[in-house]
């Protein structure tokens, strides 16, 4: 049974118990659990030493390497608070970041505001401790401590502040551990940004089991993710969606070659077209492949393998070991869903967040007894499977048919012509809404839009037939994949 209160105390036991047992690597370094609790315990006596208390913010600019990880556990330490920020964001939103958290240090590439003191991300590893002291005399976080605060990418309005405890930290890296069944000598490629929850939560986990995190910075430098597979003996990757169609495209079917070496692939941040699930299954028939559901209020929440399944589109698996899930209707009142009634989902457990940074109102519209509602529409069948049929607003109903988006878009995504696609909800006098499709295409000069409604005549029910086709230059998505479905409903005003 796990007692750690927090991710910092599981590294330093780690590198006692087993010491010389690979932990982080990069495309440059790579250090065992001894020689990264070393850096830790350097670096976070360094910051004390430059005045940083419990409760202090420090943020860190996202440089995706062993430093960056170095630099959250060393802040933890020291009894302060992680703040993560995009690599390369603009200095006006890490200035509005520092002010909001008033943040005590900023450690990044360059210095971003007079008014803050600043640490250079590339002095970190000169902090390191030549001799770590007992672990009995080091104060470690309580679990109940705020340890880190993550931040929305802000792309509708201001960006939320979700403030994460030590114990949402522990509890969600045992969904992750005894989720993908982690083994001990595993080995993680994580090209996932670790300035957002998904990354960063998957490297918890392995340090919550004792195993290896290997970092790269995306996965366009394809070569070098090979390389790095080859070198570390990776046994499994965590991707987004969007990573997964890069490799497909730059690679075609090399990941097959892995086959044997690959245990498993987490994937997250974003659905995962029905097709690619199918295309991963047939290149890797043994490899388990984990799609996650989740949030960064209430991360890794529930999960599938999708390569044991078939047959249950819209299925997102079954709650995770620190999660439970209910069906409430639009006054959060607990109903029994179905297909053709369904509700908004809800969890609860020790992965929900403390809350929104000093934003008790806007915490309150999300956080009650316990819960943390959604905007996503699903039910729950007889053997606890949990479906989500998409978001309010993206779910089109078509004269009071619920019909999730990503039903159809699995169907357009198998036509050759087309690279990428979305549907919307459109306006329509006689069923109040209809399906509307965007699609991007391989060669707009021989695209036959006739063909693509042939096809999907034959592919698709006569309700979920789109009733206007559009193409488009590209589908909008956000950063790790997710289509921007506001913005192609506005093409609709």
């Amino acid at each position: 049974m796990n007692t750690y209160r927090s991710i910092v105390e599981c590294l330093a036991s780690h590198a006692v118990n087993q010491p010389d047992k690979l932990c982080l690597a990069d495309t440059k370094t790579h250090l065992s659990y001894k020689e990264t609790w070393a850096r830790v315990y350097g670096l976070a006596s360094a910051l004390s030493q430059l005045g940083i208390r419990k409760g202090d913010c420090v943020l860190v600019e996202c440089t995706q390497d062993t430093d960056y990880m170095i630099c959250e556990f060393a802040i933890q330490l020291s009894g302060g608070i992680f703040v993560p920020i995009e690599k390369n964001a603009a200095a006006a939103r890490v200035k509005d970041i520092l002010e909001d958290v008033d943040g005590k240090l900023y450690i990044g590439k360059a210095s971003v505001s007079d008014a803050v003191p600043f640490m250079p991300i590339q002095t970190v590893a000169e902090h390191r401790c030549q001799k770590t002291p007992d672990l009995k005399t080091v104060r470690f976080p309580e679990k109940e401590e705020a340890a880190e605060i993550l931040f929305s990418t802000g792309t509708t309005g201001k960006s939320k502040g979700i403030e994460l405890s030590h114990e949402n930290d522990v509890a969600v890296a045992e969904n992750v551990m005894y989720g993908v069944q982690m083994k001990p000598d595993n080995v993680e490629l994580v090209p996932m940004p670790l300035s957002h929850s998904h990354g960063l939560r998957t490297c918890y986990g392995n340090f919550l089991n004792g195993s290896s995190v290997v970092l790269i910075n995306g996965v366009t430098l394809l070569k070098k993710v090979f390389s790095l597979m080859d070198e570390y003996r990776v046994t499994s990757l965590d991707l987004s969606p969007s990573n997964l169609s890069i490799i497909f495209k730059l690679s075609k079917d090399r990941l097959g070659d892995y086959a044997q070496q690959l245990d498993y692939i987490q994937l997250g941040s974003a659905p995962l077209s029905e097709e690619d699930k199918v295309h991963l299954s047939r290149l890797l028939p043994k490899t388990r492949l984990y799609n996650f559901y989740g949030s960064t209020e209430a991360g890794r929440s529930c999960l599938l393998d999708f390569n044991s399944m078939s047959g249950k589109p819209g299925c997102i698996g079954k709650p995770a070991k620190n999660a439970q899930f209910i069906i409430v209707d639009e006054n959060r009142n607990p109903i029994d869903a179905s297909l053709e009634n369904p509700g908004f989902l809800a969890s609860s457990g020790p992965i929900n967040m403390k809350g929104y940074w000093k934003a008790p109102a806007l915490t309150a519209q999300t956080m009650q007894d316990g819960f943390i509602y959604t905007k996503d529409m699903g039910y729950i069948d007889e053997e606890g499977f949990i479906y989500m049929l998409g978001r309010k607003d993206d779910v089109i109903n078509y004269g009071g048919i619920k019909i999730a988006p990503e039903e159809i878009e699995s169907v357009v995504l198998q036509h050759p012509q087309v690279t990428d696609c979305a549907c919307v909800p459109m306006k329509d006098p006689l069923t109040g809404q209809a399906p509307k499709l965007f699609v991007a295409v391989q060669d707009p000069q021989t695209y036959d839009q006739k063909a693509l409604k042939n096809y999907l005549s034959k592919q698709l029910d006569s309700n979920k037939q789109p009733k206007v086709i559009q193409v488009i230059d590209a589908i909008p998505r956000t950063f790790n994949g997710k289509i921007q479905r506001k913005k192609l409903v506005e093409m609709e005003k």
